[in-house]
């Protein structure tokens, strides 16, 4: 029994076509024959793209959930249209009735794309989107909370300047392709329940070229791309958390076949900040104090992002108490305002003391009885000592 599309991406049967999309980015990234050391990358990257194609595909989705994997991939083997896309009304199953249509004229019209059309092997070399690329970027609270522009450098496929991506150079000869005969395309003769089916698909020599060439070139090996590493320049906006991703369109893996490159995924990684703890768009910080300055109340220097501000220690405060200053935490991303800054205050026990604090720590111990009478100037001795 062949592997379930949905265990290929990872995802249950009830997951979205988000969720499916980014299932498929994620195992595309794993096992993309060009960035992927998995010897069997390549056979992988291609079930995971059949996974894609047919999962996002309402009506061949349907059809897969009706008629279970392996029925579904009988049917597409003998090239019917297993997603239900016939204009004769079978529904996407091979085996099902014929609905009140018998073998008339809808006959035809369900199968036009495999007697003797053609259709999916000319699909197949329609231009499209090369792959896209991830890589990550780590940059500092700092430039989090400010923006940056990054700089950076990636390794990545890329059109081979010396055959202009052909895979062949300028003076090859050429000739037609004996097993498809230039059509790039080639048609079996399968028997099925309904009887002699013929399908058409890539021609496997020529890849669907329909020519073939007397020498390949020796910089890509007829790929037509080569790896080369790049430098380039990232913006990045203000307020941007941990684990979020940036895309730089058209800066991915070059199409196969003449479409437009794909888009380079930049992964943000921030790194830990030796003042301040993120949380969200609020900032932590802890702020040591002493015992004096928590009895009796002081104004210090608190640092922010941007700069430090007065704060005023209310006097009993306690330890592990914890102020909010507004607007101080970081800029909201794609939103206007900042969060706060959230100031907990630790009082320190000092581990040594010189005689002045602590004659006054003593004297401060003596007076804690309600019969003994604290002397004039007592309070402020406790707090010039310290």
């Amino acid at each position: 029994m062949s592997e379930d599309f949905y265990d290929v991406l990872g995802v249950g049967p009830d997951a979205s076509e988000d969720e499916i999309k980014q299932a498929y980015r994620k195992k595309a990234t794993e096992y993309h024959p060009d960035v992927s050391d998995d010897p069997d990358a390549e056979e992988k990257f291609k079930k995971i793209q059949k996974a894609k194609q047919v999962l996002t595909d309402e009506e061949k989705r349907q059809a897969y959930d009706r008629m279970g994997h392996d029925r579904f991939e009988q049917a597409e083997k003998h090239g019917f249209d297993a997603g239900g896309g016939g204009r004769g009304g079978m529904g996407g199953d091979p085996f099902g009735g014929m609905g009140g249509g018998g073998m008339g004229g809808g006959l035809g019209d369900i199968f036009e794309q495999v007697f003797g059309g053609g259709g999916r092997g000319r699909g197949r070399n329609r231009p499209r989107k090369g792959q896209d690329l991830r890589t990550e970027i780590r940059i500092d609270l700092e430039e989090a909370y400010t923006g940056a522009e990054k700089q950076f450098t990636v390794e990545r496929p890329e059109t081979c300047d010396t055959c202009d991506g052909e895979g062949h150079p300028p003076s090859a000869d050429a000739e037609t392709c004996s097993e498809c005969q230039g059509r790039g395309q080639v048609t079996q003769v399968q028997q099925t329940p309904l009887g002699r089916v013929q399908q058409t698909t890539t021609c496997p020599r020529c890849e669907g070229e329909g020519t073939l060439y007397s020498e390949t070139c020796s910089d890509c090996r007829g790929e037509g791309y080569v790896r080369n590493e790049a430098t380039l320049s990232v913006e990045i906006p203000e307020g941007i958390d941990d684990g979020q991703t940036l895309r730089m369109e058209r800066e991915g893996a070059p199409s196969p076949n003449g479409g437009p490159h794909g888009d380079l995924l930049i992964d943000v990684s921030i790194r830990e900040h030796e003042t301040f703890e993120r949380d969200g768009d609020d900032l932590q910080y802890r702020l040591p104090i002493s015992f004096p300055q928590a009895t009796f109340g002081d104004s210090v220097q608190v640092p922010t992002l941007d700069g430090d501000v007065e704060f005023e220690i209310p006097d009993g405060t306690q330890s592990g108490e914890t102020f909010r200053l507004e607007g101080k935490g970081m800029p909201r991303l794609r939103r206007r305002g900042h969060g706060d800054l959230y100031v907990q205050v630790q009082i320190v026990t000092p581990e040594s003391l010189n005689e002045d604090q602590r004659e006054a720590l003593e004297a401060f111990a003596e007076a804690g009885g309600e019969d003994i009478e604290i002397k004039e100037g007592f309070f402020e001795k406790i707090k010039r000592s310290f």
